[in-house]
């Protein structure tokens, strides 16, 4: 195949222990935790819904480092939400709940990001809202565990802080949909491919943060994601 140009480099994360999974889609939960519900102006378990993410979104940053991104144009108003990032390792359509931890290749910490002024805008008048989620660095993410390290995961703490403050704090219990219901929901609209990416959702305390910030992520079980904004 000639191209008329080099094309793009893939995206990768690495992987906890050695190697590096390819990233085909990002996925995101919107409202996952109902604390997140209740301060975004929502209540109860509404139906889940999704809005995705460019693959080259992604920051990866590895075990120990310290990753980067750039305050991001446009906005005066940028969020941080803490979120478990589920790694599909075999792809699938129409996936029974029960059935998703087989298509689980692993788990990770990660960011969404959003650009918070400009997605209420957008809300506002009714248009999509990508400007506020789909943005460049919008996705830093730390190595992906594997499952065969892990067992699936379904309880333990959730948290954010800021410069050392906590901001937000939560458990992968209180999940309104669950890893599974949502790779079941997912499956029924899309057809999941190995390494797309599920944001899952970030518990109440979203924030935002400006040039200087260090934010520190974790995951029972995962260890840890630090990024300082530029």
């Amino acid at each position: 195949m000639s191209f008329v140009f080099p094309p793009s480099a893939p995206v990768a994360v690495p992987v906890a222990g050695g190697g590096s999974l390819p990233v085909h889609r990002i996925y995101c939960v919107g409202r996952n935790y109902a604390d997140h519900a209740v301060e975004m102006g929502f209540t109860g378990r509404e139906p889940p819904f999704f809005f995705m993410k460019p693959a080259d979104a992604i920051v990866a940053v590895p075990d120990g480092e310290t990753g980067h991104i750039d305050y991001p144009t446009l906005t005066a108003n940028l969020h941080h939400e803490i979120e478990l990032v589920v790694a599909i390792g075999t792809g699938g359509r129409n996936i029974a709940a029960a059935d998703a931890p087989k298509h689980i290749w692993g788990y990770a910490v990660g960011l969404d990001m959003t650009r918070r002024d400009l997605q209420n805008e957008m809300k506002k008048q009714g248009r999509p809202w990508c400007i506020g989620k789909a943005f460049d660095q919008s996705a830093p993410i730390g190595p992906v565990v594997p499952i065969a390290s892990t067992g699936e995961l379904l309880t333990g703490a959730i948290t954010l802080a800021v410069n050392g403050t906590l901001k937000q704090q939560g458990d992968l219990k209180d999940l309104i949909w669950s890893v599974n219901e949502t790779i079941e929901q997912l499956s029924a609209a899309w057809t999941l491919q190995p390494g797309d990416l599920i944001f899952t959702g970030t518990p109440a305390g979203v924030g935002a943060v400006v040039r200087g910030d260090v934010m520190e992520g974790a995951v029972a079980g995962l260890g840890t994601l630090k990024v300082a904004v530029r």
